[in-house]
C-alpha cells in the first residue's frame, strides 16, 4: 500500500512539473521525449556505469538533480555529491537491467519507474552480487538535452524469487 501511495504522489509530482509554465506571458516550448529516447537515456546511463568515471556519469544529472541511492543514507543535491557518490559506487561495477517499466512522458519532462537489477562486483574477490531494486528515474530538458532531474533506487524490501 505505501508503494502505491508513493507512485501516487511520485505521478502528481510529475504531472505539475509537466504543466507549461508562464514567463512573461509567453509559454515555453514543450518538448516530448518518445519511450524510445527514454529507454536511450537508460542505456546511455548503463554505458557510463560501465566506464567506472564517475566524470561520465556525474554529467548526465540535471544541475539541480537529486539522486536518492540504494547504498546511501545521504540525498545528493549538488553535482559534487552526486560525482563523490560515484567515486566510491562505480568501483564495484555496476550494470543495470531493466525488469519492469513504465514510461511517461509530458512537457519537457520523462518518467521511468519500475524494478531493476543491478550485478555488482566485488573488485576484491569478484564475486557478484544482484541487487533487486525499485527504480525511477526522472528526465527533464535542461539546455537542450535530457537530464536525470531524479533518480531514486531503493532495495525491494520483500524477499524475491
Amino acid at each position: 500500500m505505501k508503494s502505491i501511495a508513493y507512485l501516487a504522489a511520485l505521478t502528481s509530482v510529475v504531472a505539475l512539473a509537466a504543466a507549461p509554465a508562464h514567463a512573461g506571458g509567453n509559454k515555453m516550448k514543450c518538448t516530448a521525449a518518445t519511450p524510445a529516447q527514454v529507454e536511450g537515456l537508460f542505456s546511455q546511463f548503463n554505458a557510463a556505469w560501465a566506464t567506472k568515471d564517475p566524470a561520465k556519469v556525474t554529467p548526465l544529472f540535471a544541475k539541480d538533480a537529486v539522486l536518492l541511492a540504494t547504498v546511501s543514507n545521504t540525498p545528493r543535491t549538488t553535482p559534487e555529491a552526486i560525482n563523490d557518490y560515484f567515486v566510491g559506487f562505480l568501483k564495484n561495477s555496476p550494470v543495470g537491467t531493466i525488469q519492469t517499466s513504465s514510461v511517461q512522458v509530458g512537457c519537457n519532462i520523462a518518467t521511468r519507474l519500475g524494478t531493476w537489477d543491478v550485478a555488482l562486483t566485488n573488485p576484491d574477490t569478484k564475486a557478484v552480487t544482484v541487487v533487486k531494486a525499485r527504480y525511477s528515474f526522472i528526465y527533464k530538458l535542461e539546455d537542450g538535452a535530457w537530464k536525470i532531474y531524479h533518480l531514486h533506487s531503493s532495495m525491494m524490501p520483500e524477499p524475491t524469487k
